[in-house]
């Protein structure tokens, strides 16, 4: 059974989202920001994460460098709604410094659970 870590600060996104994946037979732990989700991660290793872009303390470009170098396996979905910043720019950023996918929200869950059978 694949790990999943989500770093979310929506609590109600992150946990339709956990419950979706769970449907589908994944194990799924939620993290609020990046900083606890690089700390869930030092104690039980996902493979996949999905973070969202702007979160309050420590925000998804701090946990994507952050994986990049201390769990360079684990495959980046990133998520982003963002409006402060078009969140299309934000998304291809992403891209650059590491995800290996990206979904701007909302999205389809069957398109996020296609995606994480081919990573």
């Amino acid at each position: 059974m694949k790990r999943i870590l989500i770093a979310e600060d929506n609590r109600d996104f992150a946990s339709v989202l956990r419950l979706a994946l769970e449907a589908e037979g994944y194990a799924v732990c939620l993290a609020e920001n990046g900083r606890e989700a690089i700390a869930l991660q030092r104690r039980a290793a996902a493979e996949v994460l999905i973070t969202d872009l702007v979160m309050p303390e420590s925000d998804g470009f701090e946990a994507i460098d952050a994986f990049r170098k201390e769990f360079p396996a684990t495959k980046l979905i990133v998520v982003s709604g963002t409006s402060r910043l078009d969140a299309g720019r934000y998304l291809e950023v992403a891209k650059l410094v590491g995800a290996d996918a990206t979904f701007r929200k909302p999205f389809k869950v069957e398109d996020l659970l296609r995606t994480l059978r081919t990573l």
